[in-house]
């Protein structure tokens, strides 16, 4: 009857040292949750002390009661007891948030750091169970609840939980975490980029407290092909048969289901009167799933999309994407973006200049930031950061790929407002490779067939000058991503509108990144580099060049506002930060964010 139960035991071991499972739960959002947000204290600890003793032994090995260990948050009992720390002593720092941009001497800090909350607990119904789920930690977490490891997750931008029900006390729990954000060439992504590598616990901490059996997944959406018939699954934390209903009330809907022995319903249906989700129109439903246990509500749009020739077809329509990439930081506080307040700045930045499609770059986004695209109407490309030098030859390297993918297929797969996934940006060819991207492309059809694939691919200019796409992987990808940065790496922008591009995918083409750096307030003409109109007149050259490409479909240019980069060093210019913001770190508004204002009214008025 309980399977499920004694897999979660096996797998979480409820104080053995395991990897968390990812994914666990969808729409924490409308589930009974506490959070644990708030101050926290922090110890900084670059050579681990308190994680290995004098010989690099792992305390938590045999989940040793040493007092040295800093998981066991202990306190000296009498003036003789050597404890070389204290939680309650120490400093503060706020969760979620990065410890980068809250400390001026953790700005550049790579490395442990050991975070401490005390809290009580009062379950809600004495049989419910309670999960411990955290939104993102960047990059490796291991985790200990009253002294006891409950787990350990890699990947800094996908959730992760672990269940503390039989851990957990009524009063006076502690929860520790080890923090680290080393680089290291076999992780994802690996130790070269250009944004900043924000340490710490980044998104919401959360108690879920959920019945003893509970909807653990679901996936409502409409039949790959239809728009009148939805599909889908509900999946119970038990392996067990049970009776289940779907209801959407403002559709006078109810469906009764029933599961098999896996505890998994599937499902097909037609509703009919269905208003579609877009832009134009986000309609969302409240969709309920109701058990002998539990009624679990989310807010579903149901829209299709597809491709036709080099054409992105919304319910039947052709579609230009009037996109900005996006990197997941408050460009003005200059951190990493934590709060939808943070995704909502954003967004109305980018509604401002006319957008209706936005590409998180370069790595999974906020579950809030998903959510409120979906009300504002906002089209969204989802990536995960296999990028640049990526170790595609390392197995281990790819599991961990696939398993952020899955993780963020499965945390949004309900929300409408996201059609494109993302393999990977820039990323050098190889057999090794193509064979890494190609699994990502395969495993990501079998979870969702209802959305489209792409990648950011590179290009070559050919013998007769002209940019040419024989990457291997522009045959296997839905949608045809391509950056480039002509009048910037290359070329002069008086030649932009001449560059000639050939494009035999019979796909629709969209141009993820383009761009040139300017810093806000700096004039001069129009040749003179980091100024506003050498920016202002890249965007003007190459709009006239995208204006020629009839394969186009959509385009993002690099970047909505500035980033900062640890790679950006030149001195009052750069200062740590990339340029090619459309907006400045102050919140001010360059010239060339007006230009593609312009020209995407001209678009929305055709």
């Amino acid at each position: 009857m309980y399977k499920y139960v004694i897999f979660l035991v096996l797998i979480f071991g409820f104080g053995n040292v395991s990897e968390a499972q990812t994914g666990l739960f969808t729409n924490i959002a409308n589930r009974h949750t506490t959070s644990l947000n708030g101050k926290w204290n922090y110890i900084i600890d670059p050579y681990e002390f308190g994680y290995y003793d004098y010989r690099l032994k792992a305390y938590d090995t045999n989940n040793s009661g040493s007092p040295a260990a800093y998981y066991n948050n202990s306190k000296a009992q009498n003036k003789m007891d050597l404890v070389e720390y204290n939680f309650d002593e120490s400093p503060v720092i706020q969760v979620p948030g990065d410890w980068n941009s809250q400390e001026e001497k953790l700005l550049y800090y790579e490395g442990t750091l050991w975070y401490k909350r005390s809290f009580d607990y009062q379950k809600s119904g004495e049989n419910n169970r309670v999960f411990l789920h955290f939104g993102a930690v960047n990059y490796i977490a291991e985790v200990y609840l009253n002294g006891q490891k409950l787990g350990y997750h890699e990947g800094g931008f996908t959730p992760f939980s672990f269940e503390i029900t039989a851990n957990l006390k009524s009063k006076d729990n502690y929860l520790v975490v080890k923090v680290n954000n080393n680089r290291f060439k076999e992780a994802v992504p690996t130790v070269n980029t250009d944004w900043w590598n924000y340490g710490g616990i980044t998104r919401d901490v959360q108690l879920v407290e959920v019945p003893p059996v509970f909807v653990l997944d679901y996936f409502i959406q409409l039949k790959k092909g239809t728009r009148d018939k939805v599909k889908g699954f509900v999946q119970l934390s038990e392996s067990r048969i049970e009776q289940l209903k779907l209801n959407i009330p403002e559709l006078n809907f109810s469906q009764q289901l029933q599961t098999g022995p896996d505890g998994k319903a599937s499902f097909e249906f037609q509703l009919d009167d269905l208003s579609l989700w877009s832009p134009e129109s986000p309609k969302l439903y409240e969709v309920a799933i109701t058990t002998g246990y539990e009624t679990l509500k989310d807010q579903i749009g149901f829209r299709t999309v597809e491709t036709n020739g080099n054409r992105i077809l919304l319910n039947g329509s052709p579609l230009f994407l009037r996109g900005i990439s996006l990197h997941e930081e408050n460009t003005m506080r200059g951190g990493r973006a934590y709060a939808e307040a943070d995704a909502l700045i954003a967004f109305t930045w980018a509604k401002e200049m006319n957008c209706n499609f936005i590409r998180l770059a370069h790595y999974p986004h906020n579950e809030h930031t998903i959510r409120l695209a979906d009300r504002m109407g906002i089209l969204l490309w989802e990536e995960i950061p296999v990028y640049w030098t990526i170790d595609f030859s390392n197995e281990a390297v790819y599991q961990k790929a696939q398993k952020q993918l899955s993780d963020v297929i499965t945390r949004d797969k309900n929300r409408a407002c996201t059609i494109i996934w993302s393999m990977a940006n820039e990323t050098p060819q190889s057999e090794a490779r193509n064979s890494f991207l190609k699994k990502l492309i395969e495993h990501t059809r079998r979870m969702d067939d209802t959305r489209l694939v792409s990648a950011a691919l590179e290009h070559r200019v050919n013998s007769e000058g002209v940019n040419i796409f024989d990457d291997p992987i522009s045959r296997e990808v839905d949608i045809l991503g391509f950056n480039q940065y002509t009048g910037w790496y290359g070329g002069h922008p008086d030649d932009i509108p001449n560059v000639k591009w050939f494009f035999d995918q019979g796909k629709p083409v969209l141009m993820s990144e383009f761009g040139a750096g300017a810093l806000a307030g700096h004039h001069g003409d129009k040749y003179t580099r980091w100024t506003e109109e050498y920016q202002e007149y890249l965007y003007e050259q190459t709009i006239l060049m995208m204006k020629g490409m009839p394969e186009l479909c959509g385009v993002t240019p690099w970047i909505l506002a500035d980033f900062r980069s640890p790679r950006r060093n030149l001195p009052k210019i750069q200062d740590g930060w990339n340029r090619k913001g459309l907006i400045s770190n102050s919140g001010d508004k360059k010239k060339a964010f007006f230009a593609m204002q312009k020209w995407y009214k001209e678009i929305m008025e055709q």
